[in-house]
């Protein structure tokens, strides 16, 4: 059996798992993945409040507070800002931060997005969604389902 046949057996396994899961991983996924996309094609706008940019406007109001508090410190966490600017604002923080990842070395960016998209699924599943987990499905999600619509 070559490499790919294998690996296309995985995907497939990973699909049938995706499909049985309860709707709420399912968004948990979405806002992760979706929220990393923005973060990675950010354009700074003097006008424009940049979480709110980068949070999609069909997410929970819940959800939404969740994240404003929490993504700057994922972001301070994933060493992405150096606590040594003292920055305090929250979108200041998330500003820096997507600084640092528009210029990251394009073989180091995507891991990065990749953590930051589970931990924020994470968040938005309240819990429900263990680390090993978001790995493998935010990676399937993005292959299978975000690509797909983008394509």
């Amino acid at each position: 059996m070559s490499l790919n046949t294998f690996l296309k057996k995985i995907w497939n396994q990973i699909e049938v798992l995706f499909g049985g899961l309860p709707s709420e991983i399912k968004t948990a996924l979405q806002i992760g993945i979706t929220i990393t996309e923005n973060i990675k094609n950010f354009i700074d706008s003097p006008t424009v409040d940049i979480l709110t940019s980068i949070i999609p406007g069909t997410v929970d109001d819940m959800i939404k507070d969740k994240l404003r508090v929490s993504l700057p410190i994922f972001l301070t966490e994933l060493k992405l800002v150096e606590s040594s600017l003292n920055l305090t604002q929250p979108d200041l923080i998330v500003k820096a931060a997507i600084s640092v990842i528009q210029t990251m070395d394009k073989n180091i960016k995507p891991g990065i997005l990749h953590q930051l998209s589970i931990l924020v699924a994470q968040l938005a599943a309240d819990g429900k969604l263990s680390w090993s987990d978001g790995v493998l499905l935010s990676q399937w999600y993005y292959e299978h389902k975000f690509k797909a619509t983008k394509e």
